[in-house]
């Protein structure tokens, strides 16, 4: 095909990466540990954990895992937000040749449930203040070991016990919970120390994480990514970076949680890869302790969603930070605003790079090179990369003709796990993947979105999908139909809005929203609820979501 946009690449970016330089996230971290071993890898409340460090704390996991009969195959779910417990045991799963099953620790009981279920996980990694979670749902799941962590526990004493102290006792942000043959954290490493570590051989094509999303049914599917995929978009993205960083390792700054995917190849992996010391943000919405943290050191890499970027612009003291070593900001999960890429540049002197990919690719597709002016594009193709636009038949449309985007790569996923029919929608010949996004690309081969087909609202670079909260609204009584729709929001990009049909005319807008809530995860929950006497239908009944979303705008 003609790779129209490799006439824009920045010099220095080659049309491919060659995927044997690196085979597999086990061979990622035993260069890094070796390469960079007295170096700090992360840092969380002052506290450094360096690559010697995780070198060792990542094989007693492993030999822990591998102790308690876990084998290569076996799935792991890690349910932690960004905390020095997160590397440790992502890394330490993958060394014993476990796949991941990244977690989100907000999710209800009946999504973590799903999950575990649909997965088949063994084991899960848990820290405490969603252990109740937890509890709830283990006896309905396949769970053998259920290993539980503190906040400060791997930080030294005597600041992991003042941690833990004000965690528990003076911000009460741990629930009740009583797991019988709950394992601590610590303990296991503990355990772990005195035992043999089996290597285990790893290929390109193993499998290395579940990593889940959602579809047009709301049904989370797992991507599986492979152990390939991964390691061919860290080696797209490093080749992307080129000369913009020195062979000296630097400081990223980590406010996006590392279970999302975002995060877990463009802040985890990549900058492992590449030996830098990662500053993790237990919770990004703290914008004055995230202030603070940016005031205490200099940082050349910090990654987000537009949500973010705007609400950092707004925090006192965020204009005073020190941004003279900040060299790339890059922004992805959701569409970045022009407004506030102006801002930032204003505030930092730093441009914001767009960039553009999905949970199944790993998830890089299309990165704006890092020296460019804001142009409302989200880049790109980065190497070894296609991009076709078609349209619903398959056939490839002109330049400049919008259709849906679809991708070929060394980082398209092999699948959705033990879905072979959703497979089958999104996967064409020629190892094509359909996105189900609807975009064009220019002359220069710069890719421009406009809009979804699929009906999926994006919350702060989260998917939200209809069917989920509909079928969540429904269950109350007092509700006959119902439709979830996206709400422009200045804040999170979108809102979840839903439009109800009531059997019972007393029930109020609280009272749904409440019931929601005790189903779904706070993004998902809708944040205004308008009443009908009948929803839009086609002629066999199909509620006429596109009618509503054209009533929001007139209102």
């Amino acid at each position: 095909m003609n790779r129209i946009w490799l006439q824009s690449y920045p010099a220095g970016v080659p049309p491919e990466i060659d995927p044997a330089q690196l085979s597999s996230l086990g061979e990622l971290l035993e260069r890094a540990c070796s390469t960079y071993r007295d170096r700090p890898a992360y840092e969380q409340f002052g506290a450094v954990l360096t690559y010697g460090r995780l070198d060792d704390l990542t094989r007693a996991f492993a030999a822990w895992l591998q102790s308690v009969g876990l084998a290569k195959g076996d799935r792991i779910a890690i349910m932690l937000p960004n905390c020095l417990q997160y590397p440790v045991a992502l890394f330490g799963a993958l060394r014993a040749g476990l796949v991941v099953v990244n977690t989100n620790p907000l999710y209800t009981a009946r999504e973590l449930a799903h999950q575990l279920m649909d997965s088949g996980a063994e084991a899960i990694v848990v820290l405490e203040n969603f252990a109740h979670i937890v509890e709830q749902v283990a006896p309905h799941s396949q769970l053998k070991h259920i290993l539980v962590s503190a906040v400060g526990d791997l930080l030294p004493a005597p600041k992991s016990w003042v941690v833990n102290y004000v965690v528990r006792h003076r911000r009460k942000q741990v629930p009740r919970w009583n797991i019988p043959f709950a394992v601590p954290l610590r303990a296991v490493l503990r355990a772990g120390r005195a035992l043999s570590w089996r290597p285990e051989p790893l290929v390109a094509d193993d499998l290395a994480m579940l990593q889940y999303t959602g579809g047009t049914t709301g049904i989370a599917k797992g991507a599986m990514l492979t152990h390939g995929n991964l390691c061919a978009n860290i080696l797209q993205a490093q080749a992307w970076l080129g000369d913009s960083f020195s062979d000296e390792p630097g400081t990223l700054i980590t406010a996006i949680p590392l279970y999302h995917v975002f995060a877990l190849t463009a802040n985890c992996l990549l900058f492992a890869h590449l030996g830098w010391k990662n500053v993790l943000i237990i919770n990004a919405r703290d914008f004055p302790a995230l202030v603070a943290e940016m005031k205490r050191q200099p940082f050349e890499f910090f990654s987000g969603v537009n949500t973010l970027f705007n609400a950092m612009l707004h925090t006192t003291g965020f204009a005073s930070v020190d941004f003279s070593h900040l060299k790339i900001t890059l922004g992805g999960g959701m569409a970045v605003q022009a407004s506030v890429a102006q801002r930032w540049k204003q505030v930092t002197g730093n441009r914001l790079t767009q960039a553009w990919g999905l949970t199944e690719t790993s998830p890089a597709v299309a990165i704006n090179p890092i020296d460019a002016e804001f142009n409302g594009s989200v880049g790109l193709p980065i190497p070894s990369t296609d991009v076709s636009i078609r349209d619903d038949a398959g056939n490839d449309l002109p330049i400049g003709q919008p259709g849906e985007v679809c991708v070929r790569g060394p980082q398209v996923m092999r699948g959705y796990w033990n879905r072979p029919d959703e497979t089958a929608q999104v996967m064409l010949p020629g190892g094509w993947l359909r996105t189900g996004d609807v975009g064009y690309m220019d002359q220069k081969g710069y890719i421009y979105l406009q809009d979804r087909k699929k009906d999926m609202i994006l919350v702060s670079g989260f998917n939200v999908y209809p069917n989920e909260v509909e079928e969540i609204a429904v269950t109350h009584p007092g509700v006959l139909e119902a439709a979830a729709i996206a709400q422009p929001n200045e804040h999170s990009g979108e809102v979840v809005v839903l439009y109800v049909v009531l059997k019972d005319p007393s029930v109020t807008e609280q009272d749904i929203i409440e019931h929601c809530r005790k189903s779904l995860a706070g993004y998902k929950v809708p944040k205004h609820v308008y009443f009908r006497k009948e929803l839009p239908k086609s002629n066999v009944g199909k509620i006429l979501r596109k009618e509503l979303r054209e009533e929001l705008t007139r209102q």
